[in-house]
């Protein structure tokens, strides 16, 4: 976690072959609201689940909040990433393997709703393809696109001998939106973990490696929500509306219900909790 921590068990479920499993802390509802699926939560690249335990300032982070709301949040870590342990090709291990380990932590939960973040956008898509009927809702909060839609990348792939560290600077580009709590760079910069090359070049779509949808109309039939944010300098000039599309998924424009300022992390700035309101809104019209 970001500073404090919890007093929660972590490594409450671990699913997948070895070495590639998913680890995953389960925070259980805490309301007598009506029974509602959990919510499996997919952090996206250089990240783990800790970006919904906690916000870098210190703030109620997401997975707190929805199960004071009454629903139950299972928050995983991929392989290779915090609590899941390492793995021996990180540089060079693929998204089909993050999806395979996500698979078997469906199947081990049952019916749930699945919320995904950036790079893990594509590896929702995918696993709303291979197992719908374990999906009951897809939250994707600027999501990466289907390779399906995506242009191929013309630079030269990154290397996949060793894994991608970020530098401060780079992070600094998504985390420049006013909105970002940015007295707290430093603790959040300290979270990032190392990134498989081969995860980051499937995000460009390099030479066509990203992840695609063979069957559009199962993917369609799972009711779906695309989050965008105003400031958002990896998602611009309707990348995400174009991605709703294709999939067949409602998009919820942040600054049309009055949340302007926010960028790429919008679960850990400032008014992650009216935006995680939004998300629980919706999820109770459409279950």
């Amino acid at each position: 976690m970001f500073g404090g921590g919890s007093d929660r068990t972590p490594a409450d479920l671990r699913a997948g072959a070895e070495p590639y499993v998913m680890c995953a802390e389960v925070v259980a509802a805490t309301t007598t609201a009506p029974a509602r699926p959990p919510i499996v939560f997919l952090h996206g690249g250089g990240h783990t689940g800790a970006c919904y335990g906690t916000t870098p300032d210190g703030r109620q982070g997401w997975a707190d909040y929805v199960a004071q709301r009454g629903w139950t949040a299972i928050v995983a870590d991929w392989p290779g990433h915090g609590r899941s342990g390492t793995v021996p090709d990180l540089a060079s291990m693929s998204g089909s393997r993050v999806v395979d380990a996500a698979r078997a932590l469906l199947k081990n939960i049952g019916p749930a709703v699945l919320v995904t973040h950036s790079m893990s956008g594509a590896m929702g898509w995918k696993l709303a393809e291979q197992v719908p009927s374990l999906i009951v809702a897809l939250v994707a909060l600027a999501p990466s696109p289907p390779g399906n839609i995506q242009p191929w990348w013309s630079w030269p792939a990154y290397p996949e001998n060793e894994p991608i560290r970020f530098r401060r600077d780079e992070v600094r580009h998504f985390t420049a939106s006013p909105c970002f709590p940015t007295d707290a760079f430093e603790v959040y910069y300290q979270s990032l973990v190392p990134e498989s090359a081969r995860v980051y070049n499937e995000r460009l779509n390099v030479r066509g490696l990203q992840l695609v949808i063979e069957r559009a109309d199962v993917v369609r039939s799972v009711p779906k929500l695309i989050v965008s944010a105003d400031l958002d300098p990896n998602h611009p000039d309707g990348v995400d509306s174009r991605t709703a599309e294709f999939v067949g998924g409602e998009h919820l424009v942040l600054t049309e219900r009055g949340l302007a300022g926010h960028g790429h992390l919008m679960m850990l700035e400032r008014g992650n909790l009216e935006i995680a309101a939004l998300i629980l809104d919706w999820l109770d019209r459409h279950l």
